[in-house]
């Protein structure tokens, strides 16, 4: 199968070295509007299949950079899973203030048995969130280096850290119940206390999905990681190094 597969991206290789290769990339390159077109067509195909379709058609549809390859989609939904992280760990922090018991109106005074059990909730809530962020962040930036020596173990990476994210935010709202009675699982609450819960499972579970699209996108990156390989060998286009001609051969 290596053999087979080095054969491949050999003859692409030689392809691309040619001189032919060289007459055809003269040619005109595409429209704007072509390329437009083709990379919400990519966009749409890898959607699909995710388990939040529609979320992801959403989120991607004004992606505007290249979209050539299963890569580069990936590389977009992180952008965007990670945006999602950051804007919702900001709006987290800002549910703190009217748990402090020093806040004006009905916030002043101290603190119920249940707001004690919110705040520390909400902070760990915070700290796992601030997780997430790095955690993709170390992801995109795995998938904006991608080497053909260490392909599979950069992908893996990826793929870990971002499922560590989806983790979070599972961590996050066990720490509020089912999010609708204000983080106790025996029920009561008043009003604030619901609210905040139903803030919290609004903010992680639209991060939760994202990053589940994101994982997606990523798994199948894996998937298809010979074409993954050529789009990295293009990047460069300087001739690649004898020691990765001979891994890719191998």
């Amino acid at each position: 199968m290596q053999t087979q597969l080095g054969r491949t991206i050999f003859t692409f290789l030689l392809l691309f070295s040619s001189p032919t290769f060289f007459v055809f990339s003269t040619a005109s390159p595409p429209s704007k509007n072509n390329r437009s077109n083709n990379a919400q067509a990519l966009v749409r195909s890898s959607c699909v299949h995710t388990r939040y379709p529609n979320i992801c058609l959403k989120t991607l549809s004004n992606y505007a950079g290249p979209a050539n390859s299963p890569l580069d989609v990936a590389r977009a939904a992180l952008r965007v899973s990670l945006a999602h992280a950051r804007r919702a760990c900001r709006h987290l922090k800002t549910l703190q203030a009217p748990l402090v018991g020093s806040g004006p109106g009905p916030n002043k005074g101290p603190l119920s048995s249940k707001s004690k059990r919110q705040r520390a909730a909400l902070s760990d809530c915070i700290e796992q969130m601030a997780d997430s962020v790095d955690e993709l962040k170390r992801s995109l930036e795995e998938l904006q280096h991608l080497e053909t020596a260490t392909f599979r173990w950069q992908m893996s990476n990826a793929q870990t850290w971002v499922s560590a994210a989806l983790s979070n935010g599972d961590s996050c709202l066990d720490g509020f119940g089912d999010g609708s009675n204000g983080g106790d699982r025996g029920g009561g609450g008043n009003d604030r206390d619901k609210k905040l819960g139903r803030s919290v499972k609004r903010r992680v579970t639209d991060v939760a999905r994202v990053t589940s699209n994101a994982l997606y996108m990523i798994n199948l990156v894996g998937e298809t990681w010979p074409g993954s390989l050529i789009s990295i060998v293009l990047r460069h286009v300087a001739p690649i190094s004898m020691t990765e001609l001979s891994i890719l051969l191998a």
